[in-house]
C-alpha cells in the first residue's frame, strides 16, 4: 500500500472511532425497554386513530340522521297544517315521493299529495270549504248509545222476541 491509502485508512479508523465515542452508549435492558415503549405507543396510536375514525364516521351517521328527522318533522307539521287526516299513510307516500324525486320542496310534495291523494285529507280543505263529517258515532259506539237506539229501533220494526232481548241486554249495560 501506499502512504496515501495507509493516511486515508487510519483517518477513516480515527473518524470511526472519534464518533463513536460522541456516540452515548445506553445498556442494553434500557435499549429494549425503549424500545418496547416506543412499540407500545405505536400501538396506542393506531388504535386512538381507528378509534377517532369510527368516532367521525358515527358523528357523520348522526348528523344525517338528525337532518332527516328534522326533515321529517317539518313534512308531518306540513302535513297537519294542510289538514291531513291519515298522517302516516301521508308522510309514507310524501317521503316515497320526495325520495323518488329528490325534491326538497315540502310545500310543493303537500300540495302534490292534496291534488292527487285527496283522500288523505279532510273534506274541509280538499273541497269547497264545507266542514268535515261528524266523529260522534266513533264515540257513540264506545259508550253505547248508538248502538242501544240501533237495537231499539229494531226490536220496534221487526217485533221479534230476540231483537227485544238484544235491546233490553244493551239497554241494561247502558244504564
Amino acid at each position: 500500500m501506499d502512504a496515501i491509502e495507509l493516511q486515508s485508512g487510519m483517518s477513516e479508523d480515527k473518524v470511526s472511532q472519534e464518533e463513536m465515542g460522541n456516540v452515548r452508549m445506553v445498556p442494553v435492558a434500557e435499549a429494549v425497554r425503549y424500545h418496547k415503549r416506543a412499540q407500545g405507543a405505536e400501538r396506542r396510536s393506531e388504535e386512538l386513530e381507528s378509534e377517532l375514525a369510527e368516532t367521525r364516521a358515527e358523528a357523520e351517521r348522526l348528523s344525517r340522521e338528525l337532518a332527516d328527522t328534522q326533515k321529517e318533522q317539518e313534512l308531518i307539521k306540513k302535513l297537519a297544517d294542510g289538514g291531513a287526516r291519515d298522517l302516516e299513510a301521508a308522510v309514507l307516500i310524501a317521503k316515497a315521493r320526495m325520495g323518488r324525486d329528490g325534491k326538497l320542496d315540502l310545500s310543493g310534495v303537500v300540495e302534490q299529495l292534496k291534488k292527487e291523494k285527496g283522500y288523505l285529507f279532510s273534506q274541509a280543505t280538499v273541497t269547497d270549504g264545507t266542514a268535515s263529517p261528524r266523529t260522534s258515532p266513533a264515540k257513540e259506539q264506545r259508550s253505547g248509545a248508538g248502538s242501544l237506539d240501533r237495537a231499539a229501533r229494531r226490536a220496534a220494526v221487526t217485533g221479534s222476541r230476540a231483537d227485544l232481548q238484544e235491546y233490553m241486554r244493551k239497554r241494561r249495560s247502558v244504564f
